[in-house]
């Protein structure tokens, strides 16, 4: 009976993992350790004797598959504590591996709701995991075969959480949707572009220049706005930040490889900045973990503080204005309830406790802190102060869009989708739904150029602020900053956008006439407008603009 008991036992030690804080590297990684360990027999002990567990003990195949997705799960829950790609891929082998095997293929045919419910949560799972490797055409099979088994599962059980299974399934197809452009092939078919950091696209430093040594080893994705297309305890403006802060994965082969389940060993260099990503936080939450997380902190790095949130505002104005009287953005109450609205109509004396406020962050700038805050109270964050003379810069996203550009803030922000894919923003601000794939191409090759042009209207700004030179030498960084300028430039020449509310700002500012209003930036602009075909949607002679 050994291997029933070890079956039976599988179950406990992995949820064990997943309640452990996230926070922390330290306090966790042993237990992943361990419960590897286990399943690493496990798989191969069902192996090798996979005969006698047949015939004398039962062993169904839906077993196998069961052990097979925590084995998955223990791969996705890795990825998502270490930020490595490559995690991922071995979550997604073995996910594969249970469907080409039809694992769970007789559980249908068993009078249990319950192993039908382990069925459709590996499809969810599996899903993620699809999505994160941008496998879209994959996911789109899975979400059908995942439609027709919660059909069977709703009609042959009278169960109470169908409605939560349709949700999933509608979560899913808006997420899959909410790319505003897509790339299309000759016969119409989609491309599938990712938009992962891959070698070539990041501009290359110049000879002899002199900039920060700095690392991007920690970001916080932040997501909390209120009507955000989600899919598992991610935004989708979450999800856009979060490839943006990876590498390209290297593809790994598809099948697992048998028993080799080996999380310790550490990959060469560290691939990626370790992520945290934290879904509606409350505000002591958000705390513990950039608390944790700049406690952690190596020497030369940088911290990343990435905020997509409903704006707070103050209500009324105080003689003194401090770092908590601008608002800021939204942290979540326990209760569920919380709409921008009502927050405002308490106690008007004293300040929101819900809110992360620009004097929150304050202490965490004794280390370099880089923020990127999408929010219609952005410009709380201009007021910040630098303390402590360490690397400063916050990124702050347009407080106020044009009625048409709105519209569209369901399927993410603007501002996000210029820091993840500019070209994809570009199309969509220009009212594009798709673009040929020969033309895409031409279009990004050409972009390459202008950011090489950004970089260095940067690094050779006489007036710049050191700090933004300090944040250059990390390629991700480095990317963030072009991409940002970028988009400020392109949004100053588009007709639609005639507030200056309705442009990018950063702290501390950049100097415009170099960067964002360079002439040289501008010709580039409308030399990729002219591409697309939509050069009548901005302003051809800049002096009319200003």
């Amino acid at each position: 009976g050994g291997a029933t008991t070890n079956l039976d036992q599988q179950p406990t030690i992995s949820l064990v993992c997943r309640d452990l804080p996230q926070y922390g590297h330290k306090q966790w990684q042993s237990y992943f350790g361990r419960t590897f360990d286990v399943y690493t027999k496990l798989w191969k002990f069902q192996q090798q004797h996979r005969q006698v567990l047949d015939s004398r003990y039962g062993l169904k195949r839906w077993q196998i598959g069961e052990v097979a997705s925590k084995i998955g799960q223990l791969y996705y829950h890795y990825y998502l504590r270490t930020s490595e790609t490559s995690y991922l891929n071995e979550a997604f082998s073995f996910y594969s591996a249970i469907r080409q095997r039809s694992y769970y293929y007789q559980v249908n045919k068993e009078d249990r709701p319950e192993l039908v419910v382990k069925k459709l949560r590996y499809y969810a799972r599996y899903i993620v995991v699809c999505l994160l490797l941008n496998k879209m055409d994959l996911v789109k099979v899975l979400v059908k075969e995942l439609s027709e088994e919660i059909e069977d599962y709703t009609q042959r059980f009278n169960t109470e959480d169908q409605l939560e299974w349709n949700l999933v399934l509608q979560e899913v197809a808006a997420f899959v949707e909410a790319d505003p452009v897509v790339v299309l092939n000759d016969n119409t078919s989609v491309v599938v572009t990712s938009n992962r950091l891959q070698e070539g696209n990041v501009p290359p430093l110049e000879q002899g220049m002199v900039v920060g040594q700095l690392v991007l080893a920690d970001a916080l994705i932040i997501g909390n706005c209120n009507n955000q297309v989600k899919f598992s305890e991610l935004t989708i403006d979450m999800f856009r930040m979060l490839q943006a802060l990876e590498r390209e994965p290297v593809n790994l082969t598809q099948t697992p490889k048998q028993g080799t389940l080996e999380p310790n060993e550490k990959p060469a260099k560290r691939e990626n900045p370790h992520k945290y990503l934290l879904y509606k936080p409350t505000f002591s939450q958000l705390f513990t973990f950039l608390s944790a997380s700049f406690k952690e902190l190596p020497a030369n790095s940088v911290l990343l503080v990435y905020l997509s949130a409903t704006g707070v505002f103050p209500t009324g104005h105080s003689d003194y204005e401090g770092p908590y009287d601008f608002g800021g953005v939204l942290t979540n109450t326990n209760r569920d309830v919380v709409n921008g609205e009502t927050v405002q109509k308490r106690n008007q004396a004293q300040n929101e406790m819900h809110c992360l406020h620009p004097g929150d962050l304050f202490p965490f700038t004794r280390k370099p802190l880089f923020v990127i805050v999408d929010s219609s109270n952005s410009t709380a964050y201009k007021h910040f102060t630098n303390l402590f003379g360490q690397p400063l810069v916050c990124l702050l996203s347009p407080a106020v869009y044009p009625k048409s550009v709105q519209d569209q803030s369901q399927r993410g922000s603007l501002f996000t989708l210029f820091l993840y894919s500019p070209l994809l923003a570009f199309s969509s601000v220009c009212g594009l739904n798709s673009v040929q794939r020969g033309l895409w191409e031409r279009a990004q090759e050409f972009l390459r150029k202008v950011y090489r042009d950004i970089g260095q209207m940067i690094t050779r700004s006489r007036t710049i602020d050191q700090a933004f030179l300090q944040f250059f030498g990390d390629e991700f960084l480095r990317l963030l900053l072009i991409r940002f300028v970028f988009c400020s430039a392109a949004l100053r020449l588009h007709k639609l956008f005639r507030e200056s509310q309705s442009f990018p700002e950063s702290y501390p500012e950049l100097p415009k006439q170099d960067t964002v209003e360079s002439s040289l930036l501008q010709k580039h602009i409308l030399e990729l407008a002219t591409m697309l075909d939509v050069q009548s949607l901005f302003w051809d002679d800049p002096l009319e603009v200003y």
